[in-house]
């Protein structure tokens, strides 16, 4: 048989977070680990109130984000120099290796579907500590 034809389905239910490298909780959701997913990642990440990641990139990986509910602004470029706010319906891409600081300036929380082409979702986090002086609290 070929390799199709022994792979399945998963269905994933997420009753547990993780702590990402970037500094938020993430409810933990399709990847490698979870589903034995090749190429991507999804899962669902809530940004409460005046949380803050930190800078960082996905060397090697896009990044697609849906914004289910609440608003984000993120920081991105070479020296975080650009400024997108995403909002309920938004969707927002972000290239292979360009570093972005997301902030929850707002007084709900933030909710997102995230996916990533790095099945193994912090593998290719890279952190930036050099530019977090860069983006004001």
């Amino acid at each position: 048989m070929d390799e199709v034809s022994e792979r399945d389905c998963a269905l994933i239910r997420p009753d547990a977070t993780y702590e990402g490298k970037q500094g938020f909780q993430y409810l933990a959701g399709i990847s490698a680990e979870s589903a034995g997913s090749k190429g991507i990642c999804m899962h669902l990440l809530t940004v409460p109130p005046g949380g803050r990641a930190k800078a960082h990139l996905h060397e090697g990986h896009e990044t697609a984000i849906y914004v289910i509910s609440g608003a984000v602004e993120t920081f991105y470029g070479k020296r975080l120099e650009k400024r997108a706010v995403t909002k309920a319906g938004d969707l927002f891409y972000i290239p292979a290796g360009v570093p972005h600081l997301p902030m929850n300036r707002g007084t709900e929380p933030c909710v997102a579907v995230i996916a990533r082409t790095d099945p193994n979702e912090q593998e290719s986090v890279v952190l930036r500590p050099d530019l977090e002086a860069l983006v004001p609290a």
